[in-house]
């Protein structure tokens, strides 16, 4: 069944995937952002912040079915200040698309909500998270499931974990490995590298996005991820290999965060569920 889909952030580098997903699957796609340049052009373009206060968005929108929110800012620097400032406007941007009528909110969220945590994270781990983003990310969580139990919506709340691909744009240690490369240094400051961490690709992350989304019978917290736990150093040599690279990791330049733990990643029974439904 086709719908109609709002995708906040649409111009980031898993919101142009996820938008470019959508509507290969044949969905039509409002795609919301301050910029427009890496959006797919079969899409409406509303270039737009969703933090000014309009009761009247869910109508400017175009009545959608399904509003994906992956608008965030800063989303690597962890403790960047704009975090918590931002919190109450995506509250309300998202109590004022309820309030209009939206039946449907996939929200993107993240493995920091957790904070440390050894093994395989569940839709049941505690959270106690230990940064400014998985602080602010947690409450907007905790907000969403508040709203619901005042209104009727569907939520689903993606939680991701360490996303690659794009290396150009994700602002991530693979990202910065290219650009010292390009810069002719022939080492980077790195951690130990032995933390292990469930990596996934961004256009397989935006598959799971579009398929989790666009379901019925699985919402509430869904693991985004593989339950494949890898460690940093092996996927960085990975990198540096696949992209014939002449840099290597000065391990231990840098500490290990203090909410790192040894080895965490998700557990993918309920994303693993749907994409067997759609078989």
């Amino acid at each position: 069944m086709s719908m109609k889909v709002v995708v906040t952030g649409a111009n980031g580098y898993i919101g142009s995937h996820v938008v470019r997903e959508l509507i290969d699957r044949g969905n039509e796609v409002t795609a919301v952002d301050v910029k427009t340049d890496y959006i797919d052009p079969r899409a409406i373009c509303v270039q737009a912040s969703i933090f000014e206060d309009n009761a009247q968005i869910y109508e400017q929108l175009g009545r959608p079915d399904l509003c994906i929110h992956l608008a965030w800012r800063n989303g690597f620097a962890h403790n960047a200040s704009s975090h918590m400032e931002d919190l109450s406007a995506h509250c309300r941007f998202i109590r004022q698309m309820v309030e209009g009528g939206l039946p449907r909110l996939a929200v993107m969220g993240t493995m920091h909500e957790v904070g440390y945590w050894e093994g395989a994270i569940t839709d049941e781990t505690p959270c106690n998270p230990m940064s400014m983003y998985g602080i602010a990310k947690n409450a907007l969580r905790q907000a969403v499931l508040q709203l619901q139990k005042e209104m009727n919506f569907s939520v689903y709340w993606l939680r991701a974990y360490y996303i690659l691909g794009d290396d150009e744009k994700n602002h991530s240690v693979f990202s910065k490995i290219l650009q010292m490369e390009k810069e002719g240094k022939e080492k980077f400051p790195f951690t130990s590298g032995k933390n292990l961490y469930d990596f996934i690709q961004g256009d397989e992350l935006a598959h799971m996005i579009v398929s989790a989304s666009l379901q019925d019978e699985i919402t509430g917290i869904i693991n985004l991820c593989t339950g494949k736990p890898v460690s940093l150093a092996d996927k960085v040599m990975e990198f540096i290999e696949s992209k014939q690279l002449h840099i290597r990791p000065e391990y231990g330049a840098f500490p290990d965060r203090a909410y790192d733990s040894p080895g965490t990643w998700g557990d993918p029974s309920k994303i693993e569920q749907i994409l067997k439904n759609e078989q």
